[in-house]
């Protein structure tokens, strides 16, 4: 489940909703998972409200700007796969 915060923190909205209540029909989600995400999401709506944790400084995040001198980032370059062998017999 993702959440969507508006940057000065005065709205909120849970994202993909319906493909969580589909994979909970379908079973992959049990009681007991359910209830830890129900858990985490109400743990961080009440952050949220109270302006605790990662929301405490909501002004200096949303201050921050990439600062033009730092260097792109940049992917590592592939490694050259080891080549695989089949086992002897199969």
């Amino acid at each position: 489940m993702d959440l969507l915060i508006h940057p000065d923190l005065t709205g909120w909205e849970w994202k993909d909703e319906d493909e969580y209540a589909h994979v909970r029909r379908l079973g992959i989600v049990s009681d007991t998972e359910h209830q830890a995400v129900d858990d985490a999401r109400a743990q961080v709506l009440a952050m949220l409200a109270d302006r605790a944790g990662v929301f405490a400084h909501v002004e200096r995040w949303a201050a921050w700007a990439w600062e033009p001198a730092w260097p792109t980032p940049r992917l590592p370059r592939p490694t050259v796969a080891a080549k695989r062998v089949a086992p002897a017999g199969g």
